[in-house]
């Protein structure tokens, strides 16, 4: 037997389409050619293929003339994933491993150049796509990255730690791999505590809201008035994920650099420092790889000091705050990622900050009216009409933080928060921050004066369509939290306070 075909999968964004790794020996002037569009690092793979074959105690073919092929050859391939169905292929090719045995095994794992396995990027989105297309095949990974893809249910999951393990196993009287067994969850730590706010009553119940709705919030106030506090307590109002969400957020954290950070089921929650860059935040580069929305999938996206970002990097949020998910274009290839996040963005009223703080810190502001306006200006209006929630957090005086009371803790809210979200599953299989505008005609249910209410304040203020359908959807969420059928006044005039319009905008 000259050619040998092995079953594995390359990365195309999310997604894992199926490799045919073709090793073919022939005689002639020894070489070692390997065609497919691979890039650098898997034309590598030849260096550490053949000492990983040596070193395993294996006879690697020095007299042959070597061709490998990774089919389709107009997919591109990247990273050392290939190493191992490339040595397989070799020492099928020479009749050390039966061909025959090859066929329901998919295969991806690099070499080390003594032979042991090392994990591979992106081990979820593998499995997921394995058990899409072939949920009957074995999946043999190095051992790390088979205990991550064993959260994928209904799929046979091999480990291997060095190839000589898998190449035993694949032999007659072999003894099977074992089975890869999921990765255990480490305890949960709680986060910070919503009771630790003091005052900022308002700014509290908008949080409520935001959570039981899954909408977007803008915090405006001047330094020290809690913005960033409240913020960061959000995720403790919000459930955990559910089977599928986990998994599909445990993939595109799988993608990037740093793997899964947070706890399995843990909303992820992201807050990329205002230098970040447009390809940061959306994702970009070659391959393309997930940025901070899409890594903030199913969790919260925390942009603090929001007018310090860069214009572009602002401006490339527009589209997916209402689709849910990015496109990203190159010349040669396209790949399509997941983001639906929880925008929560924090920023000062003016440059100083002290915009309506004097009463309360003994600060004047001291900028003029022209520069409160360039700086509320460097946030456009078209992204501050996606932005659900915009909500002034006034400063809170010394006495009231020595000496108020503490608030609810966010184990309370969350219940009412798990609620309301509850409500919204059973009525329409989602969240009311997602409803489009066919939905919103059937679904949030205006009494007469609410109805009317809601058509003079409109005209009254001049919003948008967007704008309007952004009031009725955080009515309705109002109106789930107080488990009403219907929406009344009280509910409509609450939702338009939340919708603050910054002057410069």
């Amino acid at each position: 037997m000259t050619l040998a075909v092995i079953s594995s999968r390359a990365l195309d964004g999310v997604q894992a389409p199926p490799v045919q790794v073709e090793v073919h020996l022939a005689n002639g002037l020894p070489s070692f050619t390997l065609v497919g569009l691979a890039d650098t690092e898997v034309k590598e793979a030849r260096e550490r293929v053949r000492a990983a074959l040596m070193e395993s105690g294996f006879q690697f073919p020095h007299n042959k003339r070597i061709t490998v092929s990774l089919a389709p050859a107009d997919l591109p391939k990247e990273s050392g994933r290939f190493d191992l169905p490339i040595a397989l292929g070799i020492l099928a090719a020479q009749g050390v491993v039966d061909p025959a045995r090859l066929a329901r095994f998919e295969f991806a794992g690099e070499l080390s150049l003594a032979g042991g396995l090392r994990p591979v990027r992106g081990a979820i989105a593998l499995a997921l796509a394995v058990r899409r297309a072939s949920p009957d095949c074995c999946l043999v990974l190095p051992t790390e990255s088979a205990r991550q893809a064993a959260r994928v249910p209904g799929l046979d999951i091999r480990e291997a730690a060095t190839l000589a393990e898998v190449v035993e196993s694949l032999l007659p009287d072999g003894q099977a791999l074992p089975r890869a067994l999921g990765e255990v969850d480490p305890p949960s730590r709680p986060g910070p505590d919503l009771a630790e706010v003091r005052g900022q009553s308002a700014a509290r119940r908008a949080l409520e809201v935001a959570a039981a709705g899954g909408h977007s919030l803008l915090l405006i106030g001047p330094p020290g008035s809690g913005k960033s506090m409240l913020a960061q307590r959000l995720p403790g109002l919000l459930p955990p994920l559910d089977d599928e969400e986990a998994l599909e957020s445990a993939a595109l954290c799988g993608l990037g650099s740093h793997g899964l950070e947070a706890g399995w089921r843990t909303r992820p929650v992201r807050a990329p420092h205002h230098s970040a860059s447009a390809v940061a935040l959306v994702g970009g580069g070659s391959p393309p790889r997930p940025g901070e929305i899409s890594l903030a999938h199913g969790g919260v996206l925390f942009l603090d000091e929001l007018p310090e970002f860069a214009r572009t990097a602002l401006e490339a949020l527009r589209e997916p705050l209402e689709t849910g998910h990015i496109t990203i274009s190159r010349a040669a290839r396209q790949a399509k990622f997941p983001a639906r996040f929880q925008l929560v963005a924090a920023m000062n009223p003016c440059p100083c900050g002290w915009q309506g703080a004097f009463a309360a810190t003994g600060r004047a502001c001291r900028c003029s009216p022209e520069a409160i306006l360039r700086y509320q200006a460097r946030l456009s209006g078209p992204l501050l009409d996606r932005i659900d929630m915009q909500v002034e957090v006034p400063a809170v005086r010394p006495g009231e933080l020595l000496d108020g009371a503490m608030g609810e803790s966010s184990a309370a809210v969350a219940e009412r928060v798990l609620l309301a979200r509850q409500r919204q599953h059973s009525r329409q299989a989602g969240l009311n921050a997602a409803l489009d505008a066919g939905a919103l005609d059937r679904l949030v249910e205006l009494d007469p004066a609410a109805a009317a209410f809601v058509r003079a304040a409109a005209e009254r203020l001049g919003w948008s369509g967007r704008g309007l359908h952004r009031v009725l959807k955080l009515a309705r969420t109002i109106a789930d939290l107080a488990g009403s059928p219907t929406v009344s006044v009280a509910q409509v005039a609450e939702a338009v306070q939340y919708r603050r319009a910054l002057p410069g905008a």
